[in-house]
């Protein structure tokens, strides 16, 4: 069997099974009691829901909250089972106790999903990484057609089987450091939700020992089960915990962004105005020392006739014949005195003008030394940023995460398969390795949409006894997960 015989396989039940179920209607619900919630993370909410004895609800599969009251239905995710507990991720928060809702999931939904994944990656192979899910086909073969098992080990198939899990997780954890350390992009799915979440503390564990930066490169794709772990606190390596960190710090640096911004606008026409009179003021201060100069030249000039009248009469004879060749006698040096008197009296009128304008100018054109720091400062950072058309645009954008650029950026990314396999936002991103815990104990039609995620490794772990009773079942019966409860099934026969 190869593995596009073995996707289709599986295909025909899912199939089979999301039609039966859109023919049955919505009428399939189980009364919870008791709600109550755990906590919040972002903007998910974990909520604990006690159910009737004999319902057992599907897990990774989304899950219509319809209070008893008047308020709005609420859309979630079932994460886990707990004999009667159910645990429902929300995206909308009811209060923090609820004494009745009607769970409604949408089994349907999910199968869709599922199915459109798996007929994707035979239809679009282009788009994902098919040689390495070819790999995976001899561990879900039936009995009677298995090939050569286990798969045999290579550069781009590594196990780790062991009857140990403590002894398994902490090998799958000391490769996953090495392959972060080497810039890998992995992801790592174990079977449920509470072993994911001890598999993150047991990577995060090791990755502070060595010396890495665990809260940065570890992202939990749900609300973890656990609130902590070994000291560490799971919440913080929440994907949506993460995602609402970066965008709330986001937020506020655009909120100050925006105060500097409106900042910069109410400095700029006052800089303006004040550039404006500072070239006023410099310009009459030009002016000023002009007349000044001229004023002194002309003092002097007085100074040079006085002083020529004073010694008249005592100069040579020939020197007053050639001062009177070109006009100048006691007579004539008289009108200079007065016509240079009447010059210089002239200009210093102007002075003192210039000078009251340059005591008006002075207030008017002066800019503290701290405004103008500030100013500069503020014209430093917008231009940095491209200018102030780019500001505008920062600030008008919207403020709708990019969920999918963020999850691609995570060098560790643990979840569920079932997630990865429903989920729209992992069918736009891509690694590098996939790890995956507890092989035996899940269903290919969730492993094998994570395997043709990756791109250059696969990590299988898990004991392989394992394989004798939970796993190798033939493709009809792989549908354990998605099983109605005995409740839901009498609900449909009683509805049609």
């Amino acid at each position: 069997m190869i593995l596009q015989d073995l996707i289709e396989s599986y295909l025909l039940p899912l199939r089979t099974e999301e039609e039966r179920l859109v023919r049955c209607g919505p009428e399939m619900f189980v009364v919870a009691t008791g709600g109550r919630l755990i906590r919040s993370i972002g903007n998910l909410h974990l909520y604990e829901f006690t159910v009737p004895v004999d319902a057992t609800l599907p897990v990774d599969v989304p899950v219509t909250v319809v209070p008893t009251d008047e308020r709005e239905p609420s859309e979630g995710i079932i994460l886990s089972q707990e004999g009667r507990i159910v645990f429902v991720q929300m995206g909308e928060a009811l209060g923090t106790s609820v004494p009745a809702v009607t769970l409604v999931p949408d089994v349907a939904g999910h199968l869709r999903e599922l199915a459109n994944r798996l007929e994707n990656m035979i239809r679009h192979t282009s788009s994902y990484n098919l040689g390495l899910a070819e790999r995976l086909v001899p561990l879900f073969q039936p009995k009677e057609q298995e090939g050569r098992w286990p798969p045999p080990e290579s550069s781009v198939l590594t196990a780790v089987w062991h009857q140990d899990l403590s002894r398994r997780r902490q090998q799958l954890a000391q490769l996953v450091v090495e392959l972060v350390r080497a810039n890998k992009r992995v992801l790592w799915v174990s079977p449920d939700h509470p072993s994911t979440d001890e598999a993150t503390s047991v990577v995060a564990h090791a990755m502070k020992r060595a010396g890495l930066s665990h809260q940065a490169l570890i992202s939990r794709y749900a609300v973890p089960l656990l609130t902590e772990s070994g000291g560490l606190a799971l919440q913080d390596f929440s994907f949506e915990a993460q995602i609402h960190r970066f965008y709330a710090k986001s937020q506020s640096e655009k909120a100050s962004l925006r105060k500097k911004y409106d900042r910069f606008r109410e400095l700029v026409p006052l800089m303006a105005f004040k550039a404006q009179k500072q070239r006023d003021l410099d310009e009459v201060r030009l002016l000023e020392w002009r007349l000044v100069s001229q004023m002194r030249d002309l003092q002097a000039k007085v100074a040079e006739v006085e002083t020529m009248l004073a010694e008249y009469e005592t100069l040579p004879l020939f020197q007053r014949l050639a001062m009177q060749m070109v006009g100048k006698n006691q007579q004539s040096l008289h009108q200079y005195r007065e016509l240079y008197h009447r010059q210089v009296e002239a200009l210093r009128k102007e002075i003192d003008r210039a000078q009251a304008r340059m005591r008006e100018l002075t207030p008017e054109a002066a800019l503290p030394h701290d405004l103008a720091q500030e100013y500069d400062d503020l014209k430093e950072t917008v231009t940095k940023l491209g200018g102030t058309k780019k500001v505008r645009e920062l600030l008008a954008a919207e403020t709708d995460p990019n969920r999918q650029a963020f999850l691609q950026h995570r060098r560790l990314v643990t979840a569920t398969p079932g997630r990865v396999a429903s989920d729209p936002l992992f069918d736009q991103v891509r690694f590098d390795v996939l790890v995956a815990d507890e092989v035996p104990r899940m269903a290919p039609l969730y492993l094998l949409p994570a395997a043709g995620l990756v791109r250059e490794r696969l990590v299988l772990s898990g004991d392989p006894g394992e394989f004798d009773t939970v796993g190798r079942e033939k493709p009809a019966g792989m549908l354990p997960i998605l099983r109605i409860s005995p409740l839901l099934d009498e609900q449909v026969k009683n509805s049609g």
